[in-house]
């Protein structure tokens, strides 16, 4: 058996991409005790229906997405004659992707989409984000102009850039950041001046523009924070525009560009195709989104999708460099493996199926938790579900970019000297990886999130009602006897007894908030690793109900017992290190 888990039937090629449909089948179907997608679509729609999507969609990613990803790196976004030219290939793999419906399906109904399930979509995420991030970041950013302008805009503006947007045919984007106005957006300075025929020109620079200016779309629809004249400071003197690359005709289409100049592309350590624009803005015509001064409010809402947007981004980068490194080891033969035939490769070593363990055991509580948060929002309405979609969300969004970092380092670890080269790959998804834990809200910033807005303002509620579902789950596998199920129960009930302490802790500082916020980032990252812990129990409970284990079975349950003693250990530490609060202040 041992030697069976080095040398598998099959080795993926380096650098190709499997996108792991199965595995969604079954966190789709069974996981979380029932068929998520049905419940979610009361019946209209099913777990089986939405594995013929991911099948499609998989094969999409792996054959179109995940071939230009190495020459997205190698050759970037180029700035030629003040426009963007993206590498070659990427205008026609994202008009395929386009007019295959791939834009459209994680698009809500009402916003003229497909409608498919959060729990769905996160599926789909994955496979764009891990076959080609910096490509994925291109709809991802459409996706949260669409929520923004279907929750907040006229009907007017709906129906004049809604269609496009969903079809595919043009993108959006998000333009906050500023040279002197980055996390603080109250400091943002761009100014909208009313025109008085229901325009207005805009004027300002915007930087970290995500795909700002391309060729792989007809026109690019900008939402942009500005202050207008006489508006108060700070973030209550902020409203929301769009303003069009390029103007539209009488007819709707792309007509005389509008006076939005790409003044530079940023240098960046890693996601290089990814055009990320200084963009300066010259009295463009723009249009208000929402009410005036209101603008955060619009804005969050495509803030929240972009969050657990680049959260699963994290889980797909993750799992692509995991899949590298796991083909390295499995045919990289190097020195004497202990206890094992001559000729076994270098996943034998201990150390090496240590570090795969490690990677693969992350991967799967990250992403049957992304199915649970989909889910989750999914069923919002339904009672308490709206605070834990919320709660939840800084969770997804630190864990899983911050993940990204270590499983994408552990991959560049096994691959040892040859990871450090440019040529294997490895080093392109541990640089793509690090801007994650950053944009959208860095991860102390998620982290004050969850502990002022999410635990000290509800007193500790929704957090104790997380602690009741991981020990439901708990309370579930001490009934199936079962040896792994039995540890991994132990070990996770210790680990909720620990952050019930170090919650209590936080909410003691309440008189004191910088203590509470000192420590907020390990606070949220002992919650993220205790959740891993609940996802794994998830997991092997669907596992165990199975009549005979099949061989992704035992993968399954062997990650778990892994999780559990190398993972979970670490919340205890962590809760430590939240007792003590700020030191030396």
């Amino acid at each position: 058996m041992a030697i069976a888990n080095f040398a598998p039937k099959t080795v993926p090629e380096a650098g190709t991409y499997v996108p792991p449909v199965g595995e969604y089948a079954f966190l789709l179907r069974e996981a979380f005790g029932a068929d998520v997608v049905a419940r979610a679509t009361a019946g209209a729609l099913s777990a089986e229906d939405a594995g013929d999507a991911l099948e499609a969609a998989g094969e999409f990613a792996a054959q179109v997405f995940a071939p230009l990803d190495r020459v997205g790196d190698e050759v970037g976004a180029q700035l030629v004659d003040g426009n963007v030219v993206t590498p070659t290939g990427f205008s026609a793999a994202y008009k395929s992707f386009a007019e295959s419906g791939w834009v459209s399906a994680s698009v809500a109904e009402d916003a003229g989409g497909d409608g498919l399930p959060g729990s769905v979509t996160a599926a789909l995420s994955e496979f764009w984000n891990a076959s080609n991030a910096a490509f994925a970041l291109c709809p991802a950013l459409s996706h949260g102009a669409i929520r923004a302008l279907q929750a907040n805009g006229t009907e007017e503006l709906r129906a004049t850039y809604l269609p496009k947007l969903v079809s595919g045919e043009w993108t959006g984007t998000m333009n906050l950041t500023e040279p002197q106005a980055g996390s603080d957006l109250g400091a943002v300075r761009t100014m909208a001046r009313d025109n008085g025929d229901g325009s207005w020109a805009v004027t300002g620079q915007k930087i970290f523009i995500t795909w700002g200016d391309h060729d792989v779309a007809d026109n690019i629809i900008h939402l942009v924070l500005a202050r207008t004249e006489g508006a108060p400071e700070g973030h209550r003197g902020l409203s929301l525009f769009v303003v069009p690359k390029f103007s539209l005709d009488a007819n709707g289409n792309p007509g005389e560009r509008n006076s939005v100049v790409t003044v530079g592309l940023e240098h960046k350590l890693g996601i290089h195709a990814s055009p990320t624009c200084v963009l300066q803005f010259e009295g463009s015509t723009g249009y208000l989104v929402g009410e005036l001064h209101h603008g955060l409010t619009g804005m969050f809402v495509m803030m929240n999708e972009a969050r657990v947007g680049i959260g699963v981004q994290g889980l797909g980068v993750a799992d692509r460099a995991y899949q590298r490194a796991y083909s390295y080891a499995h045919t990289r033969l190097q020195g004497a493996v202990i206890g094992l035939p001559e000729g076994t490769p270098i996943a034998g070593h201990p150390d090496v199926r240590r570090l795969l363990l490690s990677m693969s055991s992350r991967i799967s509580a990250m992403r049957a938790f992304s199915v649970l948060v989909g889910d989750v929002h999914d069923r919002a309405g339904e009672d308490g579900n709206a605070a834990l979609a919320e709660f939840f969300v800084p969770i997804l969004k630190s864990w899983l970019t911050e993940q990204a970092v270590h499983v994408s380092s552990d991959a560049v670890q096994v691959h040892g000297g040859m990871g450090f080269i440019e040529e294997t790959g490895a080093a392109q998804h541990f640089r793509d990886s690090r801007i994650l834990p950053i944009y959208e809200g860095t991860t102390a910033i998620q982290s004050n999130d969850l502990v002022g807005r999410k635990v000290l303002r509800d007193g500790g509620k929704t957090v104790a009602r997380v602690f009741e579902m991981i020990r439901e789950q708990l309370t579930a596998l001490t009934a199936t006897g079962d040896a792994v199920a039995a540890r991994l129960a132990e070990r996770t009930e210790r680990a909720v007894v620990a952050a019930e302490r170090a919650t209590q802790e936080i909410l003691g500082f309440g008189a004191s908030p910088r203590d509470a916020f000192a420590v907020s980032v390990p606070f949220q990252e002992m919650l993220a690793t205790l959740v891993g812990g609940w996802m794994h129990a998830t997991i092997v409970n669907a596992v165990l109900a199975h009549p005979e284990l099949s061989e992704e079975d035992t993968r399954r349950l062997t990650e778990a017992d892994f999780y559990s003693a190398h993972h979970l250990a670490q919340v205890h530490a962590l809760a430590e290190t939240v007792a003590a609060g700020e030191i030396g202040a």
